[in-house]
């Protein structure tokens, strides 16, 4: 299928071609006649040298005698879609000498109807075929490939298949990117950009996802020698001339205060093997170095799935210890006489079944870090022994009088609450204090919903590599529907959920289908329904109101199920609303 339906045209008995010619002028308008872009073919012929963005009236391109025709005509193509071919007209030179040319122009086109612009195309008659020639009459084209038609324009082009995969790089591209188009021809685009958008808000996704175009949107880019680039960028749908989406095409040019310099390139990258930006973790990653100098106990509360021992296990790191040992044990993952025996080590004959000495993991973890994971669920009894080794700094196995010194640092980990366990006796309170000579609280995802599209583009490349796919993003919508959501399984759950749509996934984009079952993970209303500034809420009470509270309808209206409906009405306490059929 030829993709070059982002400038509709119709048919005509002749083929029509955009020359690479550097004797063919070219320029864009937009609807209320402001240069969109210009080539340096047209700089030359009409001796102008105009900035994109500035007004450009008819008046300044043709004379006098060819105005009101060409008027007539420029608006017949932006008002009724109709396109140009070969008409003659006389236009202006910048120091007033008439220019005769042949003149073709088409609409352009940012979705099936919408005309956003005019594409004036010229060359001198005399350069072409003589004074004699004569073509004044409407006409229609056939397609024409957008392909050649960029490579003369100062903004850097490119477009991409509905598979993310390069098909087209003009001449501007290559300078700006420094790839030549053989180097990036098929390969995906973000591959070749490996913007800061590409990993949480790409502008395509919203083309292939919603239909949307988008301008002038700030992004960085990496060039091949990797600077980092500021850059402004336009993008666009593109249809075939029955209006299924075939691809997108994106103009890029520098942002004007980047000034062709390079900008520093701050990506999030995992700290310690933890991804964050939301100014808790912030917080928690400040103080990890200084909490790591010292060897003093560590408390570590949160939820399941947090990332506790991600935690114990960067202070570990970051101390630097004599040795690389990090010993771990779950508290509530053994009985009370086999944990002892896990903690302290026995001697052989100590009890039934101990048929040789063994070290314990206070005693493994040497001069490195001993991390007791679930602390909350260690028996009262045993509590006290613990509490007499963080004491003391000594320990004996079972079965033994000899005394061992403890020489690793002790972080510990609870899901519960320990004052709460304090009242209630089932923890020791000289223990807890013991233990938290810093407290570290992370967390729970639904309270850091910032750091998930981080969390999410982490674990794209993380199961990439292990699944080895070259999965793009997940879909918006989808995206969307994750910062809703409450999250009780924290991080391990988004984890599973991302490797449960990695097994199915089959093309770049992760959609809501290739989720575990679950409604609270359909997507939100769609931006282009209500119009795009308005809320989630403002957009339910609208559609309510347009209903008749009607929820049936109303979630028909939406494009949700009504039991969605029913979840966002009651998280934006919409519920009073009188409930209809």
């Amino acid at each position: 299928m030829n993709n070059g339906s982002f400038i509709k045209s119709g048919i005509q008995n002749r083929q029509m071609t955009i020359s690479e010619s550097p004797d063919t002028g070219m320029i864009i308008l937009s609807t209320t006649f402001h240069l969109m872009s210009i080539n340096p073919a047209a700089c030359k012929i009409l001796g102008i040298s105009p900035q994109p963005g500035k007004a450009y009236p008819l008046e300044k391109l043709f004379n006098t005698s060819s105005f009101v025709k060409a008027h007539r005509a420029m608006r017949n193509v932006l008002n009724n879609g109709v396109t140009l071919n070969d008409i003659h007209f006389n236009l202006v030179h910048e120091n007033g000498r008439q220019i005769p040319c042949s003149v073709c122009a088409l609409p352009l086109f940012a979705g099936e109807q919408e005309i956003i612009g005019v594409i004036v195309r010229f060359y001198t008659v005399s350069e072409k075929f003589g004074s004699g020639n004569d073509s004044s009459k409407l006409a229609y084209l056939p397609r024409i490939d957008y392909r050649h038609l960029f490579d003369g324009l100062p903004e850097g082009v490119f477009t991409i298949d509905t598979q993310w995969r390069i098909n087209s790089f003009n001449a501007q591209a290559e300078q700006l990117t420094g790839f030549k188009k053989e180097q990036v021809i098929g390969k995906f685009c973000w591959q070749v950009f490996q913007s800061g958008r590409c990993r949480h808000e790409c502008p395509f996704a919203d083309i292939f996802n919603q239909g949307d175009s988008c301008e002038s949107q700030e992004m960085t880019i990496v060039n091949h020698k990797g600077s980092i680039k500021k850059i402004l960028v336009n993008v666009a749908p593109l249809k075939d001339e029955n209006g299924t989406l075939v691809g997108g095409i994106e103009s890029f040019s520098l942002a004007q205060k980047a000034s062709g310099k390079t900008i520093p390139f701050q990506v999030m990258k995992p700290f310690e093997g933890m991804v964050g930006k939301s100014k808790a973790m912030k917080m928690i990653f400040d103080k990890l170095p200084d909490i790591a100098q010292s060897p003093v106990s560590v408390l570590i509360t949160g939820e399941s799935g947090t990332g506790k021992e991600l935690i114990a296990r960067a202070i570990h790191n970051l101390s630097k210890p004599q040795n690389n040992t990090f010993q771990a044990v779950n508290c509530s993952a053994l009985p009370e006489t086999l944990l002892e025996s896990e903690l302290f080590g026995h001697e052989k004959g100590a009890f039934t079944g101990a048929d040789q000495s063994k070290p314990g993991r206070f005693e493994l973890a040497a001069n490195g870090t001993f991390f007791l994971d679930e602390i909350g669920d260690m028996k009262p009894s045993l509590q006290v022994k613990l509490l007499r080794v963080l004491e003391q700094k000594v320990f004996e196995r079972v079965g033994s009088d000899k005394s061992i010194k403890l020489t690793a640092r002790i972080i510990a980990a609870t899901h519960q609450n320990l004052e709460t366990a304090q009242k209630t006796g089932q923890f020791r309170e000289d223990l807890y204090y013991r233990l938290r000579t810093i407290p570290i609280h992370l967390p729970p995802l639904r309270e850091r919903t910032e750091d998930i599209p981080l969390l999410v583009t982490y674990f794209i490349k993380k199961f990439n590599h292990q699944y080895n796919k070259q999965v793009r993003l997940v879909d918006p919508a989808v995206l969307s529907s994750f910062s809703t959501y409450a999250w009780p399984g924290n991080i391990r759950e988004l984890e599973r959920v991302m490797e449960h749509a990695f097994v199915f996934v089959k093309g770049p984009i992760i959609f809501s289908r290739y989720l575990p079952a679950n409604p609270e993970f359909e997507a939100i209303i769609p931006l282009r329904k209500f119009g795009r500034k308005k809320s989630e809420k403002e957009k339910i009470i609208q559609a309510l109101d347009e209903t008749g509270n009607k929820r049936t309808q109303t979630a028909s209206l939406l494009g949700i199920s009504r039991s969605s409906l029913w979840r966002k009405m009651k998280t934006y306490g919409l519920l009073n609303q009188s409930p209809t059929r």
